[in-house]
């Protein structure tokens, strides 16, 4: 585990956006709307509102949000990386902070806008999370764990395991509440998808006379390799190279902008990849 000023202090500013960004969705959007996120994070504040309903007790949010990601944390300390779990570990605990003590505005009441709009806050926020090396703990390190091992996205996979979490909240609380909570939390999932691309692939298909000199190119960029195929231009009636690759969806910019650099003739056909099986490069989590 190796610290950069630069990098980390980058990544620092981030997160600390980031764990402002969330709380004040928290207290601006979830709160007014009686919603419940999902996660750890619902689950924090379905307890919130169990003991305030049923207790009279108005528990703070951070000791029990901490409390319910130490088995997250650990998980993600052992087994997905020590630098990210380090700076998630910082983002639950300013965010939680932040949504004790900064007021609650509300901007809206109507509980279908709030769950549109702060659902895509949310996701927003957890995708400028994900980007600084961090994330908001809780099912977000099972969604990473389970990514990593198998080789795709597997982020509706949270989806589902959030609908079921927030299940209990309709039977105690309402299913009106629950039905847009899981609303909220489709938006949310929706935006992280565009904002944070680590586990989606893309397969290229790329017609050219340099084929060694592409290769080259996307290995330079992505370190993944490629295949490369012969094939007949039935309108040029000429000896083509097709150069087969899969490359990280975070990299296509890149590796396209290389590609064109090295033959700008080249004829480039990109298709999204849903699933892969065998050995693909991914930079590890630190």
């Amino acid at each position: 585990m190796t610290f950069s000023l630069k990098e980390d202090g980058k990544h620092f500013i981030g997160i600390t956006i980031a764990a402002f960004i969330l709380a004040i969705n928290l207290n601006t959007f979830v709160n007014t709307g009686g919603l419940y996120p999902g996660g750890v994070t619902g689950i924090t504040v379905l307890i919130r509102r169990i003991a305030k309903t049923y207790w009279g007790m108005n528990l703070p949010y951070t000791p029990v949000n901490l409390l319910l990601n130490a088995f997250p944390i650990y998980i993600g300390f052992r087994f997905v990386g020590k630098k990210l779990t380090i700076s998630t570990f910082y983002l639950i605990a300013l965010s939680g902070f932040l949504t004790d003590i900064l007021p609650s505005i509300p901007i809206t009441y109507d509980t279908l806008l709030i769950a549109i709009f702060g659902g895509m806050i949310n996701g927003l926020a957890m995708g400028l999370c994900m980007l600084n090396n961090a994330n908001t703990g809780g099912t977000d390190f099972i969604g990473m764990f389970l990514s990593e091992k198998l080789g795709r996205d597997a982020f509706n996979l949270i989806l589902g395991i959030n609908a079921v979490i927030l299940s209990a909240a309709g039977i105690l609380f309402g299913w009106d509440k629950a039905l847009y909570s899981i609303l909220f939390q489709y938006f949310s999932t929706q935006i992280l998808h565009l904002v944070y691309r680590r586990y989606q692939q893309t397969t290229l298909f790329i017609v050219t006379n340099l084929p060694q000199e592409i290769c080259t190119a996307i290995s330079d960029v992505s370190r993944h390799g490629a295949t490369v195929m012969r094939g007949h231009g039935a309108y040029s009636d000429e000896e083509r190279a097709v150069v087969y690759s899969v490359v990280s969806a975070t990299d296509y910019k890149k590796v396209l902008d290389s590609v064109k650099t090295v033959d700008p003739n080249a004829f480039v056909n990109s298709i999204r990849t849903d699933q892969l099986s065998g050995r693909f490069y991914r930079r590890p989590t630190e």
